[in-house]
């Protein structure tokens, strides 16, 4: 039983953004001619520019957006309307009057032991290959903002990684952040998914996909990979974005202002702008945690399909707990997985978060997958700051950070 079990694993645990690492191992530089290399300049992105930048993200498989998503990003932006944070659309590269390159900067707030932080997150990097030996110049230009105290890129490939190490940005010190953290939800559909990756005659995913998921769910049950919990002493209550309680943003508030470490600005107005954008299909939950009439932790989960497998995921994107009890957690995971499952998603996953934090979720024993490399990188704009937040307890990364989470 353990045997099957570990093969359909092994099959599956490269399957869930097989295209994204696809894309991850393309080589960054190609070779330019010297027309070429004459040819080309830099210059801020304007909002006249969606539709060359749409154009050049869906040839290098960077999926869809919108003119309402760059609005909401860059005009509704609530750092940019607190009046901290600049709008700056990000940077593009030109030849011959045609968008070859690209480099997004997203105005976000941070607070950090009492100091508000303006960050910025990068976006949606891409470069046409014959122009990717000047990639360099936008990375250059993103990290030279003056009105910016930390730069952050939460969505690295292994190639940007290396651009972003090069221009003295550090991995995030959060041991594990790459290590992606999953439980199953729906055995017959992933293992489905796993034959369908495989590429497997139908006649064989038909037969051995019961048996397949029949030795799954044993084993998951033997070796308690499922996440329950009993006697938690609190009430979970599921929202949606907007039925928010009215004592959500003093919860956020209270939370980020107790804490020693680098938290990104919380409340309902940002988790709305934040998780909502236009024409997304991608469904959001939150769960908040009671102690009678006063919250104490919340989660929120993210669904999303890949339309390649049809494998529906449903991610903890963020997760906020008083001192980080870890009998609240447990409460919130278990609600969050029950909640997926009845949302019809196949696996649920954790991804980041500190040590106090993943130490309570691997009690349920979830599967794992690696990145290739760490996606996170930071830059301080202040040395002492930079050298500072080398320690790893004054990181809460999480799926929140950055642009990981605000895609349709």
């Amino acid at each position: 039983m353990a045997s099957v079990q570990e093969r359909l694993t092994d099959f599956a645990l490269s399957t869930i953004r097989s295209r994204q690492n696809d894309r991850e191992r393309r080589p960054l530089a190609a070779p330019v001619s010297p027309q070429t290399r004459t040819a080309v300049s830099i210059r801020l992105a304007e909002f006249s520019d969606f539709e060359e930048v749409a154009q050049l993200g869906q040839r290098l498989g960077q999926g869809s957006d919108s003119l309402e998503n760059w609005k909401r990003l860059w005009l509704y932006n609530p750092a940019v309307l607190s009046g901290r944070a600049v709008s700056r659309i990000g940077w593009v590269l030109e030849s011959g009057g045609a968008v070859v390159g690209f480099f997004g900067s997203i105005p976000l707030l941070c607070e950090f032991q009492g100091t508000v932080l303006v960050a910025a997150a990068s976006c949606r990097f891409a470069v046409d290959p014959e122009f990717r030996s000047f990639s360099h110049l936008l990375v250059s230009s993103f990290l030279r903002q003056k009105d910016v105290d930390l730069f952050l890129n939460t969505t690295a490939t292994p190639a940007a990684g290396k651009m972003m190490v090069a221009s003295k940005a550090t991995p995030v010190p959060q041991k594990d952040y790459g290590t992606v953290m999953f439980w199953v939800l729906d055995c017959q559909q992933f293992v489905k998914m796993v034959f369908r990756k495989l590429g497997a005659p139908k006649i064989v995913a038909a037969t051995g996909k019961l048996a397949g998921a029949a030795a799954l769910w044993a084993e998951m049950r033997l070796r308690g990979r499922i996440p329950r919990t009993q006697n938690a002493g609190c009430t979970i209550s599921e929202h949606s974005l907007t039925d928010l309680p009215a004592e959500f943003d003093s919860f956020c508030d209270q939370q980020i202002q107790q804490s020693n470490r680098v938290l990104g600005k919380r409340n309902a107005a940002i988790l709305r702008w934040h998780f909502a954008p236009p024409e997304s299909k991608k469904v959001c939950r939150v769960l908040i945690c009671w102690d009678e009439k006063r919250i104490t932790g919340y989660a929120v989960t993210r669904q999303q399909l890949d339309p390649q497998f049809g494998l529906r995921r449903s991610m903890i994107a963020d997760l906020l707990v008083e001192q980080d009890d870890p009998t609240i957690i447990q409460a919130l995971v278990a609600a969050a997985y029950a909640s997926a499952r009845r949302d019809g998603s196949h696996v649920l996953e954790a991804m980041g978060f500190p040590r106090s934090v993943r130490q309570v979720l691997l009690k349920w024993k979830p599967y794992t997958r690696e990145y290739p490399s760490c996606p996170y990188f930071y830059k301080a704009r202040d040395r002492a700051l930079h050298e500072k937040l080398l320690n790893t307890d004054l990181w809460y990364a999480c799926p929140f950070d950055g642009d990981a989470t605000l895609w349709p």
